[in-house]
Parts: structure tokens; sequence; C-alpha cells
């Protein structure tokens, strides 16, 4: 999750300077970026149990050891909460789950390194703290109640307000974890259609990337639990957003859509003021009873953008936020999937061919549907492999057209090669990790971190 934004003050002044914004982030082709994010877990080795964020082996050790590499501190009332450098940063979720919010980069193959780079960072501070670190979807072992809680104030507002819109926010916060991409749009009708095909395929991405079996130890049943919660977390803030398939929809369609989305504070003076549950409109009118007379800046209309949380999320760019964390060549193929599909025009023209005539029905299908199916799901006559094959060559063409190589003349299509072979072998990372269990673990949960850890 986000930290407050960095957009200065200005007031909003009418509902176009919030269109305004999202348009400024229209970009040609040329100066399209890729900026990758991805969050783990920790764990303490001798017992696997989360680390606190005080302590000598704590994550507010882990964050101070990692400055050794040219990270600049980042403190919320004096506590050290995040890190910044060269246009990325480190950041903290709310039980202390590591995330590496990446700098906007050229290719598939800089933000794989950058990845790589940040998990060797990562590790070499660890294990002189004794610490580990793991790449699935949902926390495999401990329950809630033994998460801990970072001393961010955003969260603490959070915490108070997810049990009043939904059973499973507190999970959401506390045992999740999920890698996603940010990508650039040239213009609205740009934007519209890699939403559109965004969202239509998001599904697919879940299921490829779906590995959160495990609840307390034990299989729940789910192949993606964490893409389950976000079905009763807060049903005004997240789902498929049916109205980015309507005629007319562009920024104004979803600016109307995020002032309906309940706030949750104000970041102000350095302190997060609680406004859960107020209404953004009222806030932009200085009708606020928590801020009397006060009115909504961009600065505040920035962190607002942040507190809506659909399966593709439109800032100044949009987000692809359908897919379960797991290990290192998974993290890259996460981008290199989407950048192949929006980046190019041909592939976009393909994929949109091949979702264009899904019917609401059908898209809210495989959404509901995935978390607990992934590939073997039905759908038109086949299943959500076939869909997902079809979705991968698409990309595959995609990045062979944009021809980005590394020094030893691979192009992007190599980070396809993990996600290809889960079609291959129908079997998605959550399917393997239940084989392990159910056979060589002998049903001992505490393996997986020892087998799985980064």
């Amino acid at each position: 999750m986000s930290g407050p934004s960095h957009v200065k003050d200005e007031p909003i002044r009418d509902r176009r300077q919030l269109v305004e914004y999202i348009a400024a982030g229209e970009k040609p082709a040329a100066k399209w970026r890729i900026g990758t994010e991805h969050e783990k877990f920790g764990f303490r080795l001798d017992d696997l149990r989360p680390p606190t964020w005080e302590g000598e082996r704590g994550i507010g050790a882990l964050l101070h050891g990692l400055t050794r590499f040219g990270w600049q501190r980042v403190e919320e009332h004096g506590k050290l909460i995040a890190l910044s450098r060269n246009g990325a940063s480190i950041t903290l979720e709310p039980a202390g789950q590591l995330e590496l919010s990446g700098a906007q980069l050229d290719s598939v193959h800089d933000t794989c390194c950058e990845v790589s780079t940040h998990l060797q960072e990562v590790k070499t501070v660890a294990d002189e703290l004794g610490l580990g670190f793991l790449g699935m979807g949902f926390q495999p072992k401990w329950r809630r109640e033994d998460m801990p809680w970072m001393p961010k104030g955003r969260y603490r507002i959070m915490r108070n307000y997810m049990p009043k819109v939904g059973a499973l926010g507190l999970d959401m916060m506390t045992r999740t974890c999920t890698v996603q991409v940010n990508l650039d749009f040239a213009s609205e009708a740009d934007m519209v259609r890699k939403f559109r095909v965004a969202l239509a395929l998001q599904p697919v991405a879940t299921a490829l990337f779906a590995d959160s079996p495990f609840t307390q130890g034990q299989p729940n049943g789910f192949q993606s639990y964490r893409s389950h919660i976000w079905t009763d977390t807060d049903r005004a803030r997240t789902g498929m957003l049916d109205f980015v398939f309507e005629d007319g929809f562009g920024y104004e369609r979803y600016v109307d859509y995020l002032l309906d989305v309940p706030m949750y504070f104000s970041y102000r003076g350095g302190e997060y003021i609680d406004l859960a549950g107020s209404s953004f409109r009222y806030f932009m009118d200085g009708r606020l009873e928590q801020l009397p007379g006060a009115r909504a800046t961009l600065h505040d209309w920035a962190d607002h953008m942040t507190t809506a949380f659909p399966e593709v999320r439109l800032k100044q760019f949009l987000e692809m936020r359908g897919a379960d964390g797991g290990p290192w060549n998974r993290l890259c193929a996460l981008p290199a999937f989407w950048v192949g599909l929006l980046y190019d025009p041909v592939a976009l023209d393909a994929a949109w061919d091949l979702v264009k005539d899904f019917t609401r029905e059908e898209r809210h299908a495989l959404r509901d549907g995935v978390p607990r199916h992934a590939l073997t799901l039905p759908f038109r006559g086949a299943s959500v492999r076939e869909l997902a094959h079809e979705a991968l060559a698409i990309s595959a063409a995609g990045l062979a057209r944009r021809a980005r190589s590394n020094p030893g003349g691979a192009d992007e299509r190599i980070f396809l090669d993990i996600l290809k072979a889960i079609v291959e072998a129908n079997q998605t990372p959550a399917q393997r990790k239940l084989e392990l269990f159910h056979g060589p673990w002998h049903g001992d949960i505490d393996r997986v971190f020892a087998e799985f850890a980064y």
C-alpha cells in the first residue's frame, strides 16, 4: 500500500482538475515505462514467526540495515517506515510484509535486474538478523492474531474501519502479498482499450500466479485465497468495475467512481486524520465535520486514489492487481505478460479481439471462479487453461515485436517461460505446493519456509 503522496497541496476548485490530474499521465509510446511492485512475508528463521517492527531482529532493523546500499530513510514520528533510492521505494505493508515499489524502467530485463538486486540486498541483511522471506499470496501458517502491526498512521485508521465493511479486510491487510505491474497509456482512448483488456484478462493472471492454498497450516480449498479475500474486503472499493465496458467510459467516469469511494484519511501536518467513511465530494466543498471548512487538495486526491482497490486501478498509469506474490522468476513474468499484451499495438488489438465479446456474466464468472479453480475453471466449452494459452501466445508475439534484448541477445519472451510451463503442465504453483504438502512434506507446512524462501 502506498504512503502519502508527493503531489503539491493545490486546492481543488472543480471536478475538472481531477480529470486533468489523471490525463497528465498520458505519454507517447517512446516514453512508456514499466513499474513492478511486489510484497513478501518476513519470518524469523528459528521459529518462523513474522517479525515485529521493534527489536534487534525487527523489520525496523532490517530497513536500517538496507541503508548501507544507498537507500534513504523515510520516517514517521521518528520511526523508520520506508526507504527510497533512484525512483524506487521500499515500504511496509500493515503486518510488515516488505514491498519493493520499483522505478519506472524501460524493459522487463531492467525491472528483473532491479528485483534481483533488491532480493540480494534484502537477503544480505536478513541473513545477519536471522530472518528469511517468502513469496506467496497468503500467509500459510500464522493466524490473523499472530500478525504484528507496523507503526503507520494510515494502517491504524484502516484497521479500525475494515471490520465495518467486510469480513476479510484485516486478512487482506495482514496476511496477503501480491505482485503487480504499472503501465502507461498514450491517450484517453488508449487507456480505455488497455483498461478493458486488462480487466477481462485479470482472472487469467490470477490463475497463472495462484499461490495461496494454505490457511493456518492446512489447505483452504482455494488456489488463490488472496484473490478470494478481496471479494469480502470492502465492496465499495473493490471488484471488476463493470462501467469500464460501458459506452462513453473515460477519465470522467473513473473520477465519478472515485468520488463515490468512501475516504480513509487526509494526511495533514505530518498526521493522518481519520476520515473513514466520509465523502470526498463533501471534502471538496469544505463540508466535513472532522475538518470544518477545510477543502480537499490535489495531494488529498492523489492519496484518495490509492484507497480504491479494484482488479485494475487507474491513477496516472494503470495497475494490474490480480496476481499472488511468488518467487523471483514469477516476479519477472508478470510485467512480461502484461507488457506483451498492452505495449504492442498488434498484440493489444488481438487481446481485445479475444475478450471483446465477453459478457458481464462471463467476466464475473471468471473473477469469482478462478480463486478456487484457477486453470481448470470451465469457460466457453474449454477452460481457463486454454484462455491462458491464447493470452500467452499474444503476449509472446507482442514481446517479440518489441525486440528488447539483453546482452546475451535474448528478448523479453524469456520471462514468459515459467508461465508457459505452468500452462503446459496444467499445474499452478498452488497445486504444486499442495502436491508437496500431501506427499513429501507429510502435512508439515513448515517445509514451505525452508524450500520456497528467497
